[in-house]
């Protein structure tokens, strides 16, 4: 299963760094600045459910990668300065996804060999773990994340589709189940195991809570300054999946588009064909070119797992 090979390889991605755009401005609209980050929604807030702020790591990286010419140097310091998040950085460029023949040994090289787009998701994924308890129930979602993240971003740049934003929205897609877990553990562990399915899941949520975990995704990725293509993919995610429908009036539905094919490649990759032709008229994508970069990811991911 495309599942279990990327899970082999934890943090590792199969992103190409895209020669064409200025390293800081290919994050720009994703990684904002902390002053325009969203405020937490007010209904949320009378719900006295906390959305953990953005880690103080991200809140650097953001502003460093939100300038025009990002130093690798500088970027390599900070990372430097985490020892979790070097661990993290160092392990995905020694990973077999990367075919390097020797080991990189120090974040710099690791920096350099990466390059920002990279160094930005795994520092996202890292930091979405670390505001979070450990737990089993949460290391699945994160898995999955990881996951959906490489799926999302990697047919985003065989489409031309913003893939630095199709990749923080996969990784963001489930991150509001994390949030429900760390405010009631005991009421919302065997409502994860009792769920159906996702679309079972958001029933049971808003019964217990008033609100489920994609609007709380949602706005978490607003509170962190994700761009809105991402936190539309992220809130709309559930009825997209399920109904295989994209919001009409999100921004740039082709990223939710992209959130069904990495569904259909993650739960049953037979139906491929199926969502490509459901959701590709939506998203004003050609269908031949979709199918063509799922299966090409989806052949990278086999390569991969047979390498490693």
């Amino acid at each position: 299963m495309i599942s279990e090979a990327f899970c082999r390889f934890g943090y590792a991605s199969l992103f190409d760094l895209s020669p064409e755009l200025p390293l800081g401005s290919m994050f720009f609209e994703v990684l904002t600045l902390t002053d325009t980050a969203m405020p937490v929604d007010p209904k949320l807030r009378s719900l006295n459910i906390d959305v953990p702020a953005q880690p103080e790591v991200l809140v650097k990286l953001s502003l460093l990668l939100a300038e025009d010419d990002v130093d690798l140097p500088t970027l390599g310091r900070l990372v430097e300065s985490d020892m979790s998040l070097a661990a993290a950085v160092m392990k995905a460029v020694n990973s077999s996804l990367y075919g390097l023949k020797g080991r990189v040994q120090s974040v710099q090289q690791a920096v350099m060999y990466l390059g920002t787009r990279e160094v930005a998701a795994v520092t996202f994924e890292y930091g979405l773990r670390a505001v979070f308890p450990a737990s089993p129930e949460l290391e699945a979602v994160w898995q999955r994340a990881s996951v959906r993240g490489l799926l999302m971003g990697r047919i985003g740049q065989a489409l031309s589709v913003d893939p630095w934003g199709a990749h923080s929205a996969g990784l963001f897609e489930e991150c509001g189940k994390a949030v429900l877990f760390k405010h009631a553990p005991d009421t919302y562990r065997p409502m994860l195991k009792a769920a159906i399915n996702d679309s079972d899941l958001v029933e049971r949520e808003y019964e217990a809570f008033g609100v489920s975990h994609d609007a709380l995704g949602a706005t978490l990725c607003e509170s962190w300054g994700l761009g809105p293509a991402a936190v539309a993919s992220v809130r709309h995610h559930v009825r997209v999946n399920a109904l295989r429908q994209l919001p009409a009036q999100a921004p740039r539905r082709s990223i939710c588009a992209l959130s069904a094919l990495a569904n259909a490649l993650m739960t049953d990759p037979a139906t491929l064909d199926e969502v490509a032709q459901a959701v590709a008229p939506q998203a004003m994508l050609d269908q031949t070119l979709v199918l063509r970069g799922a299966r090409k990811v989806q052949q990278q991911i086999e390569d991969a797992a047979v390498r490693g």
